[in-house]
């Protein structure tokens, strides 16, 4: 019992001991960690107080966005609108997620996103209509540039670029309609018996004349015109809102933050801008390529016409290809077609002219026209034939009288009357090239014929003696041998000075003139051996039938003399003292007259040497193929160096008597040596030397032989065996 008592009294201290404790615990929980826990609770009361509040706030904006939006698009801000449909949908997916209240607000949203793509579309629609199809003559600005950089920047954002084929359909037809109205206005003016057909397109049957179908043409490329720079300034409103978009611009007119446009989708929008550009000039020039393909081959085209013609293209061409940045071939080759027609029609109608006013020449001198001094003047200067003189006038008559003979530097050059037409024909093609740079090529092949034909036909009517038939001449006379060659001396001088006039126009070769000069050189070359031929058969036969003993001088000298005479009368009015070594080809032509005459016989076997002087012509254009002109390895000269060739004269009309001295002192050796007289002083000698020195005084009468020649000494050769 004691250890109970024991027991019972620790236990009662203990429990008066925890009794005090719970009651101190008590006190210092009261004072010291209820209150502070207390505020730490209000604490966090009051944040998700304030985040309710906010949420609440939120839920408020979001119900006021349908609202806002109706202010915005009334103001025709679609990109905001678009930026606020956005941002709202992604507030309710994220911080308004699970609200019942605004379940149904993502789908209204959505279908507001919609309705403002149909309302751009249409909008846009409505401004392209009203920019295009309004009067040309109007500000030629940019329709509410304000409106359209709005509409523009709501499409790039809704990433929508179909917008840029629907503005071209727009323009296409804009072009259909403005096309059709012109022609319907202007073909009121034609007759009433006249039908016309205008098709979708706004083309038209071919049954205007020249002159209406010029003025439609002028008036279309100018309205088409005004209509490809309305299209480019509208291009350029929506390449500068793209790259405001996509940030690689800023403007006044957006938003800097508004860079919502990535490189990607710029890319593509610039590319379908270009594309606009092109796809409508292309289709402009098509347009009018097809009106130009309307005018009919029967109607006809004066030169005039063509050249404004190639105006209007080049003007339409140069504007397409500015704002474009590429040409266009449909109108250019549409023109090419039309101005072949003109070109083949021009130069057949000038081929035919040559070769009936060949075909009435009597191959006599002609005096020279001051116009046609005043052409060759401007080819001898090198100038741009831009345009033909016009004829002198009736008060500078007296002025302006015909002269003898064209004057070329210090030379004169006496000519027939179909080379001083064939002057003005060459001019007309030269500025027919001027005005047609396009068919320049094709203008000069056309004249490369025209000269051929003038010189195949004169070889024809002079060499073959045609002009017998055609003209009524008795006798193909030197005299009409020496013009022709002189006239066709007046024709190689004027090629350089073509082909360089061609040569300014196009870069495309022009190989004809190089023929043409082979041929006309050859030509002239044939007519000098005919000259010489005849000559040498002359002087041959009256050799052959002399016999030395007296009278001297005998009758076959004093033939020698007279025919020496005549030919001197026939070719010293024609052939000029002195002539370039282009004409003659310096020694190399006498060489081979030498071989010529050399071969001539009592028979006049002149073929022979015909042949020879061919070939040696043949061997050396075989050599200036292979090196450039004239000996191997020589390159073409050039225009300066060929007139500085002209200037320096190396032939003389003396030397064709020094061919014809010295091949018909040859013919008396080899008589003289079948006659087997001797230099021995004896009888047959000193009639000789009397007929040698009656030769020596004809020739210096003549004064076609330097003193050189003239001299007794000059003559001992002969006895040489």
């Amino acid at each position: 019992m004691t250890s109970h008592d024991t027991i019972m009294e620790q236990m009662g201290v203990a429990y008066n001991e925890v009794k005090s404790l719970r009651s101190k615990v008590q006190k210092v929980d009261k004072t010291l960690a209820k209150d502070s826990l207390k505020l730490i609770g209000l604490a966090r009361s009051k944040t998700n107080h304030v985040k309710l509040v906010d949420k609440l706030k939120l839920m408020s904006t979001v119900l006021q966005t349908q609202p806002t939006l109706q202010l915005l698009l009334s103001s025709s801000d679609y990109v905001a609108a678009l930026e606020l449909i956005s941002s709202t949908q992604e507030v309710l997916s994220k911080e308004l997620a699970g609200v019942t209240s605004l379940r149904h607000l993502p789908s209204q949203l959505k279908e507001m996103s919609k309705l403002i793509d149909k309302m751009l579309s249409n909008e846009f629609e409505r401004y392209a209509a009203a920019d295009l199809h309004r009067p040309l003559d109007a500000n030629g600005g940019v329709l509410e540039q304000e409106r359209l950089i709005s509409l523009v920047a709501g499409l790039l954002r809704q990433n929508h670029l179909q917008f840029l084929e629907t503005y071209k359909q727009e323009a296409v037809t804009a072009a259909q309609t403005l096309l059709k109205q012109l022609l319907i206005e202007h073909l009121a003016d034609v007759e009433d018996d006249m039908e016309h057909c205008l098709t979708g397109s706004g083309e038209v049957a071919p049954t205007m004349d020249a002159a209406h179908w010029l003025k439609v043409l002028a008036l279309a490329s100018d309205a088409l015109g005004k209509l490809v720079q309305r299209v480019k300034a509208v291009h350029n409103v929506i390449k500068e809102t793209a790259d405001t978009s996509a940030g690689l611009r800023s403007t006044t007119s957006l938003r800097d933050t508004e860079n919502f446009l990535t490189l990607e989708d710029h890319n593509r929008v610039e590319v379908k801008l270009k594309d606009l550009l092109i796809s409508i000039c292309d289709y402009c020039h098509e347009r009018l390529a097809s009106l130009v393909s309307t005018q009919s081959d029967k109607q006809t085209i004066t030169a005039t016409q063509v050249t404004e013609l190639s105006t209007i293209v080049d003007n339409f061409t140069e504007l397409c290809e500015k704002i474009c940045g590429r040409q266009s071939a449909a109108l250019r080759a549409a023109f090419k077609i039309q101005a072949g027609n003109y070109v083949n029609k021009f130069h057949s109608q000038r081929k035919n002219k040559l070769t009936m006013l060949l075909d009435a020449e009597r191959w006599k001198v002609a005096d020279v026209p001051q116009e046609i001094q005043i052409l060759v003047d401007k080819l001898a200067l090198g100038n741009t034939i831009r345009s033909l003189p016009s004829s002198p006038s009736n008060e500078n008559s007296d002025e302006k009288k015909p002269s003898p003979a064209l004057k070329i530097g210090a030379q004169d050059y006496t000519t027939v009357g179909t080379v001083l037409i064939l002057i003005q024909l060459v001019c007309e093609y030269c500025v027919c090239a001027h005005n047609l740079q396009l068919l320049a090529p094709i203008v000069g092949r056309n004249l490369t014929e025209l000269l051929r034909t003038f010189n195949s036909r004169s070889c024809q009517l002079v060499l073959g003696a045609g002009a017998l038939k055609t003209a009524g001449l008795k006798t193909i006379t030197t005299t009409n041998l020496a013009l022709t060659s002189r006239s066709l001396q007046m024709v190689l001088w004027m090629i350089p000075h073509i082909r360089a006039h061609f040569n300014a126009l196009t870069s495309d070769p022009l190989n004809g003139f190089d023929a043409i000069e082979r041929d006309i050189g050859h030509h002239i070359q044939q007519l000098e051996t005919k000259v010489l031929s005849i000559m040498n058969s002359l002087l041959g036969d009256q050799l052959n039938e002399w016999d030395a003993k007296p009278p001297v001088p005998s009758k076959a000298f004093r033939n020698v003399s007279r025919h020496l005479t005549k030919l001197h009368e026939a070719v010293s009015p024609v052939l000029p003292e002195e002539q370039g070594e282009d004409f003659f080809e310096g020694r190399k032509l006498r060489r081979a007259m030498d071989v010529c005459v050399c071969l001539v016989g009592a028979g006049g076997r002149v073929v022979e040497g015909i042949a020879t002087l061919s070939r040696h012509h043949r061997e050396k254009e075989k050599r200036r193929r292979e090196g450039g002109c004239g000996w191997p390895g020589k390159v073409p000269r050039s225009p300066a160096a060929q007139r500085k060739k002209e200037e320096k004269a190396d032939r003389k009309v003396t030397d064709i008597y020094e061919v014809i001295h010295k091949n018909l002192k040859s013919r008396l050796r080899e008589q003289l040596i079948k006659m087997n007289i001797q230099n021995n002083g004896g009888p047959q000698h000193g009639v000789v030397t009397t007929e040698i020195i009656f030769y020596l005084e004809t020739m210096k009468t003549l004064k076609v032989l330097p003193e050189k020649y003239l001299s007794d000494k000059a003559m001992d050769d002969i006895w040489m065996r």
